[in-house]
């Protein structure tokens, strides 16, 4: 058994959210927190755990503090729809967690966009903190991506968590036009008022960097895509900013 609570939000997840409940049915305790799904995602995810509340969209940030809130085991492990545990994973969690030698831990994440596992461009390792004690642990309040703070020491395993990400172009630019609008949203927030530079040299910037800089033409076409895609996500986060001031 992995001594956690797993937590995870959803919101229309069937076609992915049975993959990541299965990968941690082990676990001590699944809690699920939906946002009123119109498919089949709360009727799959009550075959897993008994936890299962709705509740309206409050923000990423909120939904999964939401989530943690619930949580009744000491350890938490913050779980995305699209992401999934290995047995090597589960074991150096629990060693981890035995340890008692740390407050939180850093998880590397392996990342598949268009079926292909990408090496470079910033995407591995990708860690992210997932893993922490419950009482030490808390979400930042931001309107995307949103980190864990913990207050105490940190530590990074070793093992990834698979993360299939954007299945297509299609899906990435449909979700790009969500996760802009809510970083303009932040950057509105932070005061930030975008000028012409804004829009020419941060998208060409965020190429370079992840293009050339984090060796992102190793990973040949499917690298250079994400290159511009992230690129035209940079320019639209300002656009929407500049659209939101008018």
């Amino acid at each position: 058994m992995i001594p956690v609570s797993i937590v995870i939000v959803t919101k229309n997840e069937e076609a992915n959210i049975e993959a990541a409940l299965d990968s941690v049915k082990d676990a001590a305790e699944i809690v699920v927190i939906d946002s009123f799904s119109s498919d089949r995602t709360v009727e799959i995810c009550r075959k897993y755990t008994d936890k299962v509340l709705q509740k309206e969209w409050e923000g990423f940030a909120r939904q999964k503090q939401s989530a943690v809130d619930l949580a009744t085991c000491p350890w938490v492990f913050i779980l995305d729809a699209d992401e999934r545990f290995t047995p090597e994973l589960k074991a150096e969690v629990i060693n981890a967690i035995e340890e008692n030698r740390h407050d939180g831990f850093y998880v590397p994440r392996k990342n598949f966009f268009m079926g292909r596992w990408i090496k470079h461009g910033g995407w591995r390792p990708d860690y992210t903190l997932r893993l922490f004690r419950k009482e030490a642990g808390r979400i930042e309040d931001r309107e995307v991506h949103e980190k864990v703070i913990v207050n105490g020491s940190v530590s990074h395993l070793k093992n990834p968590l698979i993360h299939y990400t954007y299945n297509s172009v299609s899906d990435y630019l449909k979700r790009m036009d969500v996760y802009s609008s809510l970083a303009a949203k932040e950057l509105k927030k932070n005061g930030v008022v975008p000028n012409v530079l804004d829009f020419l040299l941060r998208p060409l910037a965020a190429f370079v960097k992840m293009f050339f800089f984090r060796f992102g033409f190793l990973d040949g076409r499917y690298g250079l895509a994400l290159a511009v895609l992230y690129s035209y996500y940079t320019f639209l986060k300002y656009a929407k900013t500049w659209e939101m001031m008018k």
